[in-house]
């Protein structure tokens, strides 16, 4: 089975990447919504959460934007949140991993927002970028309720910039020419993956990776 990350800064688009994979039946892991249901009342995070950011957990659920503010500006206090989320979130990983190659999946994806930044490609056979052009980041990241130009650039600050993640990333979705063209890139790295060994699914015994050129708009 072969895993593909996806990733990309803020504003880059990569909900509409991942909404073509999945119209091209490829399961999709998203990070993002196995936190936020962690967080939901009943959760599997709320009450390790509730033991360190008491502040932050309201009527049996984790009010995000108050945990946000906890440890935005706080290095030692982010790294406590991500032990303690961390191995939640690996953890559902494996799960749907395990669900995926039982259902006979060819390939799958883990759409995860900050997948280089937390070694994340190390598991990966293959990492997919989304990008955009940075007037067009700029416009969609600011026309999100509360967002400004000052909070834009602070989550800049702590993301690896666009031009590294391309520079690394074996596939790149342009998503600033339309959804014609996403979807293209999409469909065509579907179509190069799927004669690819994968190298982490099983786990074991580890497969040798096979390596090929992407297209023009790879790398």
């Amino acid at each position: 089975m072969i895993i593909l990350g996806l990733t990309g800064s803020i504003g880059m688009g990569k909900t509409t990447a991942a909404n073509n994979f999945k119209r091209l039946g490829v399961p999709i892991h998203d990070a993002d919504a196995a936190v936020h249901g962690m967080l939901k009342a009943g959760g599997e995070a709320v009450a390790p959460i509730a033991e360190v950011f008491p502040e932050a957990v309201r009527d049996g659920a984790v009010d995000r934007q108050q945990l946000g503010a906890l440890v935005f500006d706080d290095k030692a206090a982010l790294r406590r949140l991500e032990k303690i989320l961390h191995p939640r979130v690996y953890r559902h990983k494996q799960r749907f991993l395990a669900r995926a190659a039982r259902s006979g999946s060819r390939v799958v994806v883990l759409d995860v927002p900050l997948l280089y930044e937390t070694g994340g490609e190390r598991a990966c056979d293959a990492v997919v970028c989304v990008s955009a052009p940075p007037f067009v980041q700029a416009a969609r990241v600011l026309a999100r309720p509360g967002m400004t130009p000052e909070k834009l650039k602070a989550i800049l600050a702590r993301q690896m910039p666009d031009a590294e993640k391309r520079r690394r990333a074996d596939f790149i979705v342009p998503t600033g020419l339309g959804r014609v063209e996403n979807l293209r890139a999409v469909r065509t790295i579907l179509e190069t993956v799927r004669t690819w060994h994968g190298r982490y699914w099983p786990p074991f015994p580890a497969r040798p990776r096979i390596f090929h050129n992407p297209s023009s708009w790879a790398r």
